[in-house]
């Protein structure tokens, strides 16, 4: 899978307005924020079952009811759609 580049790029994350670029390193990244931690709990595990059926695993992070996502295709080097589809996956299971 090729990264995202130009006009291409910038569309597909024009579709994610809560994730934003990192500084230094071709990724993208969004905290969520939870009521609690079952809630967080709860969007980590649907948001793995549907990594692992994509086979395309976030570097992520827990704490209590937050929980921060940063995605990137190591193979490509950088953002690629499958980077876009599971961060609307994600979005979807996080109500926003």
């Amino acid at each position: 899978m090729a990264k995202l580049e130009g006009q291409v790029r910038k569309n597909a994350l024009a579709q994610l307005p809560h994730w934003r670029e990192l500084p230094g390193r071709d990724a993208i990244a969004r905290k969520f924020v939870f009521a609690d931690f079952n809630q967080a709990f709860g969007f980590m595990a649907r948001a793995a079952l549907t990594a692992e059926k994509m086979d395309h695993h976030p570097e992520w992070s827990n704490v209590y009811k937050t929980v921060e996502v940063t995605l990137s295709t190591h193979d490509a080097g950088g953002v690629t759609q499958k980077d876009i589809e599971l961060a609307k996956a994600m979005d979807g299971f996080a109500g926003s």
